[in-house]
């Protein structure tokens, strides 16, 4: 057996490194780390809470919104406020707004340009590939990036920039839509609605959305040249290079569902464990630190009572993530979590056929595009600039709560203690945190070290490509997981 370090990753928000041991071509086992300690959980003690509304965000540069919609999620609980209609919507427009400007990134600038890489070379794709995705000098990116800095633009209309806006409030948005402001919301989704209609899929995005099976879905793929659209090209070289294959994790699934309207949600929360649609408790979440460089807990605890105190003393440890658990059970979340609690039928039917893995976790992000664009369409329309935006109240001088939100990578959750009127703990689980975890007590592994498992090593691979697919295939947000 022998073992190799690969990382760090480029083209992945922070620092990763991945360990594998490795037999007979294939991997055996594997470690994730998360090699830097970042602390926003100790800078928030002693704040004042609302200046969380400051701090949060700024865990990370392309997740902002999602962090700053946990946190006013749990101030709003705390303070037990609710929003007006209007800003609910507000607050749905901009977290789609970057959840789906995430999605978008994903696909072209961090997961297609690994199918450039020279172990490609052979392939009579090749070459049609690395000129429209190699990075840097692929041809997508010359009309993908300007098409995602206008869509942006309805984020400076609503939240006044992006990222760390602080118009996201408890009680809904400090940011009034004017009448004006609103044609010309509709106006930058229309158009980015063209751009993916034309250049990702190459059809409506209603016909996508509609797709209800695995038949239906390689009909469409197959009703045009592989080339002809940039999700097709992506099908094709899936289907190649048998991606459905790849990197199946534990087939547990959470989401917190996502874009609240007046009691109901888009996508709807729960979990799937064993194939069996379930209830979500968020009391049943637990973090482990048996492999991580923490101290001060010798058992798993719920992040209300969590404890962040970096130590090198564990010799056991290999990250500076913890282990997040539901039910001390290991669970994914994402895209492919997200829409499969949600019951769309084609993603269930992907999953009822070939569980978790590289192919469907993307089927699932550019599926979500085809989702959610069409609904902002339709809540910027419902925006009444003549009615209020912000319901206001005070905080409590002691309390706790909790915040949840579906981020374009999965699950976050912001879990907040005040005593005399301070923040006296502040516990935040990523995302990344749940699919990129060490092993816990029981020595089981987490999502991503599971999903490498199996993974195919090329002779003299030092970075196997495999693995990037697999990693990639998560969308990785390393400095919201060790925030």
């Amino acid at each position: 057996m022998s073992r190799i370090l690969v990382g760090p990753f480029n083209r992945v928000e922070g620092d990763l490194e991945v360990s594998l041991d490795i037999e007979q071509g294939q991997v055996q086992s594997a470690r994730v780390n998360s090699p830097m300690f970042r602390g926003f959980e100790r800078i928030m003690l002693g704040q004042n809470p609302m200046d969380a509304l400051v701090y949060t965000p700024r865990i990370c540069g392309i997740c902002s919104v999602s962090q700053s919609v946990a946190c006013a999620r749990a101030l709003g609980e705390l303070m037990q406020v609710g929003m007006p209609r209007n800003g609910e919507l507000a607050t749905n427009l901009v977290l789609a707004n970057e959840n789906m400007t995430d999605l978008l990134t994903h696909f072209y600038l961090f997961f297609m340009p690994d199918f450039c890489r020279e172990v490609y070379q052979g392939k009579d794709w090749f070459s049609d590939v690395e000129k429209r995705f190699k990075a840097k000098e692929g041809l997508a990116a010359r009309t993908m990036l300007p098409a995602r800095a206008e869509f942006l633009h309805l984020m400076g209309i609503m939240a006044g920039k992006w990222p760390h806006s602080l118009t996201l409030q408890p009680g809904g948005s400090a940011k009034p839509i004017e009448a004006q402001e609103r044609i010309r919301l509709l106006a930058i989704i229309s158009a980015f609605r063209r751009y993916l209609e034309q250049n990702l899929f190459g059809t409506d995005l209603d016909e996508i959305a509609e797709l209800d099976s695995i038949t239906a879905l390689e009909n469409w793929r197959d009703r045009d040249h592989w080339h002809s659209s940039d999700f097709r090209t992506f099908l094709h070289l899936s289907d190649d290079l048998k991606l459905s294959n790849l990197g199946r994790a534990t087939d547990q699934f959470m989401s917190y569902g996502n874009y609240q309207l007046e009691g109901e949600k888009l996508f709807n929360p729960g979990l799937v464990m064993q194939g069996q649609v379930m209830d979500l408790n968020p009391e049943q979440i637990t973090e482990d630190l048996s492999y991580s460089w923490m101290g001060g807990a010798d058992k798993p605890l719920k992040p209300s009572e969590g404890i962040t105190d970096p130590s090198l003393d564990n010799p056991e440890a290999y990250s500076w993530c913890k282990a997040p658990r539901l039910n001390r059970q290991v669970i994914e979340v994402g895209a492919l979590a997200r829409q499969l609690v949600n019951r769309h039928p084609l993603i269930v039917d992907l999953v009822q056929q070939s569980g978790g893995n590289v192919e469907n976790r993307m089927i699932a992000r550019m599926l979500e595009l085809a989702l959610v664009i069409p609904v902002m369409q339709e809540w910027v329309k419902q925006i009444d600039p003549a009615d209020t935006f912000c319901n206001h109240a005070e905080l409590p001088n002691k309390g706790s709560a909790f915040g949840l939100v579906e981020a374009a990578r999965g699950s976050l959750g912001h879990w907040i203690n005040v005593q005399e009127g301070k923040i006296s703990n502040y516990q935040i689980i990523a995302p990344t945190t749940w699919n990129f975890s060490p092993r816990d007590e029981q020595s089981i592994p987490g999502a991503l070290e599971q999903a490498l498992v199996g993974a195919p090593v090329r002779e003299g691979e030092k970075e196997p490509v495999a693995v990037q697919h697999i990693v990639r295939s998560f969308d990785p947000c390393m400095v919201c997981t060790v925030h």
